[in-house]
């Protein structure tokens, strides 16, 4: 993106209770939050329904508030494999719902991201939502909390984009996210 673009980002944290999202606009080289909430999918008990909620929801945020670009929390590694299996296969949704609606991709793992909010990829839940309020010079609601990954994941997205080539991986298209990432479980 060029520095006076104005242009979206949808930030994405994927869950399969609740999945976290952040619409963050650019222009000039700065940033105003537009969007911020939650999908819940906890009164669902069926993992399709659950998925497919991701898939509709996103797809309909998308269409409302037009992002150029998404990034999406990586999942970490879990000891609990299908809590794993579950969170890979809510991010393969999300990612399909951008990709389908042609909205380029990038993946950021967990440390990433806090590491560009925080400047410490340790940084706790709180570090993170007190340098976001810094960084947006606005006060979150604790009702968005949940939502704060999502919002550093699209703040992490923009510091990349200007910084450093290769800090988040993009893909154009499905078949390309797929041909990166053949071991993935979506």
């Amino acid at each position: 993106m060029t520095d006076t673009k104005k242009y979206r980002l949808l930030g994405v944290d994927p869950g399969t209770n609740v999945l976290g999202y952040a619409i963050v606009e650019v222009e000039n080289r700065q940033m105003s939050l537009v969007a911020l909430g939650v999908i819940t999918m906890g009164h669902l008990e069926e993992q399709q329904h659950k998925l497919k909620k991701i898939f509709e929801d996103l797809q309909a945020l998308i269409r409302r508030y037009a992002p150029d670009e998404m990034a999406i929390e990586a999942p970490f590694y879990a000891k609990n494999v299908q809590s794993m299996l579950k969170l890979g296969r809510a991010q393969g949704v999300a990612i399909a719902a951008a990709i389908t609606s042609g909205v380029e991709i990038t993946e950021y793992s967990p440390k990433k991201i806090k590491q560009s909010v925080t400047g410490n990829g340790n940084a706790s839940k709180e570090q993170v939502a007190a340098m976001l309020e810094t960084i947006l010079k606005l006060k979150l609601e604790e009702k968005y909390l949940d939502a704060t990954d999502a919002l550093a994941t699209a703040v992490c997205h923009f510091y990349q984009s200007k910084a450093l080539p290769g800090g988040g991986k993009k893909f154009k298209d499905w078949s390309s996210f797929v041909k990166e990432n053949p071991g993935k479980k979506l």
